[in-house]
């Protein structure tokens, strides 16, 4: 079996997973949350966290006894069994397939209006050509985006620093949005916007949490390409965790703003929150930045995510829950070359023919799933323990919670896509008998 060459030290792992998670959704995940929950969804953001860091842990935990490609599908099959095993990686690829092309068709909005489809196919291609350059490319590629994003969000902070002052609100707050979903009576709103955090009852606060639950699964990229990284045991739980708690802050910080600056009913009915935020403080020249930060923010997630995706591929088709003409790997990049480029074409075909924006329920059935079977293969783990089993049993527990709070539509397609899935593979284990 050809093995991937380990090229990435700490830096490289919390820069992929920290791109995973500052992506799309902190340019847009508030809008949805603020009206789930209206100011509740800063308790949705600490469920939310609460869930991340469970979920992290049992990962970090499994990643350092089994530093191989595949993340959740290998650890399913190594403690529970290959089914468990198959059901973590058919989430995985599923969900984050069509997550994928519904951040491409995001980056696609910001950056060229009125031509999403050619230019969300021109950048899934270009991101495959990164990826296919080899895992250090994609590592430095990551790095800048995280830094040039940092630095966006950094501006979306001082504006709303600024426009939070007294006197400069009201009348930046009458002009913060075209399309008038700020207008000047938010002034007022966002002075007590932190008031009422249960306003909206528990049932909004839940799907709150699991709308920005979303927004912190990119650690799951560094447990994915665990065979990639040097001193794994070491170096991907410390990833892991640096990670999760600078994204944790950043969401935090941001949440907090939005919230103070226009308000929690100005805040759902905006189309781009943080650029309403910037707005909001007069910074008129800062808008084209924030939206430029969001196209980079979107083309650094879906780096990462292609990457994920062609590894858990890789993994499969090792062991025949895919075709095993993906497990090839190429013997000068040394990156599942056939892996990537069938990720590539299949998010390309789903860009050019179908809307997938509001599929996030979807995937995010999927995903809680695939980190269910993360807990419950952490649950079972006997060996080089680091964490006590009840946060194990905690991370499983919200994980059901959430993806039970989340529409039925969502429910009912995933659940759809799961049985599907697991058809085939009992198809294919009898015709192989």
């Amino acid at each position: 079996m050809t093995t991937l060459a380990r090229r990435l030290g700490l830096g490289d792992a919390v820069a992929i997973g920290l791109g995973s998670m500052v992506g799309a959704g902190v340019f847009s995940v508030f809008a949805p949350a603020a009206a789930a929950a209206g100011a509740g969804m800063l308790i949705g953001l600490a469920l939310a966290a609460l869930v991340a860091f469970a979920n992290a842990t049992s990962s970090a935990q499994l990643a350092a006894v089994h530093p191989v490609s595949g993340g959740s599908y290998a650890y399913g099959r190594a403690e529970l069994n290959e089914w468990w095993g198959f059901l973590a990686g058919w989430c995985f690829l599923v969900g984050k397939t069509a997550s994928c092309a519904a951040m491409t068709l995001t980056f696609a909005a910001y950056a060229a209006p009125g031509f999403e489809r050619p230019v969300a196919i021109a950048a899934v291609a270009a991101l495959c050509a990164i990826n296919l350059a080899g895992v250090t490319r994609t590592a430095l590629a990551t790095k800048v985006i995280v830094a040039l994003v940092l630095t966006v969000l950094a501006v979306v902070v001082a504006a709303g620093i600024v426009a939070s002052s007294p006197g400069s609100a009201e009348a930046a707050l009458a002009v913060a949005s075209p399309t008038g979903a700020v207008d000047s009576s938010a002034a007022a709103a966002g002075g007590s916007a932190l008031g009422g955090l249960l306003a909206s009852g528990w049932h909004g606060i839940l799907q709150s949490a699991g709308l920005l639950f979303f927004a912190f699964a990119g650690y799951a990229r560094i447990a994915t390409m665990g065979e990639e990284v040097r001193d794994p045991r070491r170096t991907i739980p410390r990833a892991i965790v640096f990670a999760l708690s600078a994204a944790v802050v950043i969401y935090a910080v941001l949440a907090v703003v939005v919230l103070w600056t226009l308000g929690p009913e100005a805040a759902a009915a905006s189309h781009a929150p943080l650029a309403d935020v910037v707005g909001a403080a007069g910074w008129a020249w800062a808008e084209p930045v924030v939206r430029v930060g969001a196209a980079l923010a979107s083309l650094g997630a879906m780096l990462a995510l292609f990457a994920g995706l062609g590894r858990t591929g890789l993994a499969m088709a090792r062991d025949g829950d895919v075709p095993r003409w993906f497990a090839a790997v190429s013997p000068r990049t040394q990156v599942p070359h056939r892996a990537e480029i069938a990720v590539a074409l299949v998010v390309i075909a789903l860009v050019a023919t179908v809307d997938l924006r509001g599929a996030i329920g979807f995937s995010s059935f999927g995903v809680l799933l695939y980190y269910l079977v993360a807990n419950l293969a952490a649950f079972r783990q006997g060996d080089a323990r680091r964490y006590p089993r009840w946060l194990q049993v905690l991370g499983a527990a919200l994980c059901v919670v959430l993806a039970a709070s989340l529409p039925w539509q969502s429910i009912a397609g995933g659940a759809g896509v799961v049985a599907l899935g697991l058809t085939y593979r009992l198809i294919r284990l009898r015709a192989a008998r």
